[in-house]
Order: structure tokens, then sequence, then C-alpha cells
């Protein structure tokens, strides 16, 4: 998997390109990801719980405790929410330019810190099909109430690499494997996809409860 590194004062960003895997798996991997975890980076994740699991067609507000140890050693029990986009900082906002698009916020390393207004800070990853088979894609990290030094973007950049390189490994045959699943309750979709760039990017096809 090929990736560039960028770093800046708002945060880590990384560039990538991935061969054999659609947008739309992707988007499937997300509500799904306990299926995948162990497979999505082997030597450093632990299995994935969902203490507020997604819902089909809206994976919005959902929390997943992913425990995993990073390069640097530190084991990190970590509560991750899912983010609405109108409720991220707009600078965050501004970098969405590709077709799908998810937003995370890491609330704490305890489950009393799922309800937390105060982020530990966001991860924001999005891509789009490139035409030929695969797909094209951009991540970045920034810190809130846990500031993020580069050498700390570094380490998460590499974990991030692995598991996105990793996709291509199994995500295609998870995907197929689990088309024989047909309750959403147990095999939940929701299309990632969004309309506009920037401050005026939406999701195209989740709509919220009123």
């Amino acid at each position: 998997m090929d990736y560039t590194l960028h770093q800046d004062d708002q945060g880590t960003h990384i560039d990538w390109a991935l061969p054999g895997v659609s947008a739309h798996q992707i988007d499937w991997f997300w509500s799904n990801m306990e299926k995948g975890f162990i497979l999505w980076h082997p030597e450093q994740h632990e299995p994935l719980s969902w203490p507020i699991p997604p819902r089909h067609g809206n994976p919005l507000g959902a929390v997943h405790n992913a425990p995993q140890t990073w390069d640097d050693g530190r084991r990190q029990n970590l509560f991750i929410r899912f983010e609405r986009i109108e409720d991220v900082p707009e600078a965050l906002r501004e970098r969405i330019r590709l077709d799908h698009v998810i937003i995370v916020a890491g609330l704490g390393f305890d489950e009393a810190d799922i309800h937390t207004d105060q982020v530990l800070g966001y991860r924001l990853h999005q891509w789009q099909d490139d035409g030929a088979g695969g797909v094209i894609g951009s991540s970045t990290a920034i810190g809130l109430r846990k500031p993020e030094t580069h050498a700390d973007g570094r380490i998460w950049a590499a974990h991030a690499a692995t598991e996105i390189g990793n996709w291509a490994v199994f995500l295609p045959d998870l995907y197929r494997l689990y088309q024989v699943v047909t309750d959403t309750r147990r095999n939940p979709f929701t299309s990632l996809s969004v309309t506009g760039r920037g401050l005026d990017a939406c999701y195209q096809h989740i709509v919220e409860p009123v």
C-alpha cells in the first residue's frame, strides 16, 4: 500500500492508494468492524466491542471499544464514537474532498467516558473509487484534549497505514462471505457517501431521526 505523510500545525495527514478494494466495501466495514478488527492489524489489535452499536442505515453516535497497542508500547483501551459531520471543528470539515467520509472522536480510556463532550481528538477518513478497481483515500489525525506531537502523529500514521494496507488482504473476502447474512441487525450497512465538499459536505443517504 502506497501512502505519503504530511504534518502541519493542525495534525498528521496521510494520503493513500489501495488496489482491489471498493469504496462500498469500506463503507460496509465501518459498521461491521468487530468482524475483522483482528485482521485489520493482527499485531496490535485485540477484539473490538460495541458499547453503543451502529444502526443499519445510520451508524452516527455508535461507540466502539478498540483495545490496541501501538509501536510505542502503550496499550490503549480506547473508546471511539462516530461523529456527525456538522459537530466537528470547521478546520477538520474543510479537509473533506473525497466521495466517502467517516469522522471518529476519541472519547477516553474508560467506559465512563462514553458520553463526554470533551473529546481527546479526531480522525477523519475519506476515500473514493479510483476507476481502476481500487480506491484512493486520505486520513487525518488531530489532537484536542490530548495534544499530539509530530512524533505521536508518526506513530499513529504507521498504525493507520498498516490497517489500510491490510484491507486489501482480507476485506473483499470478508465482505463477500457476509453477504449470506441478510439480517441487518447482524450485518448492517450504511453508505458513507457525501455530497458537497469542505464545509458544504453532508451525508447523501444518512437520514437523522427527527
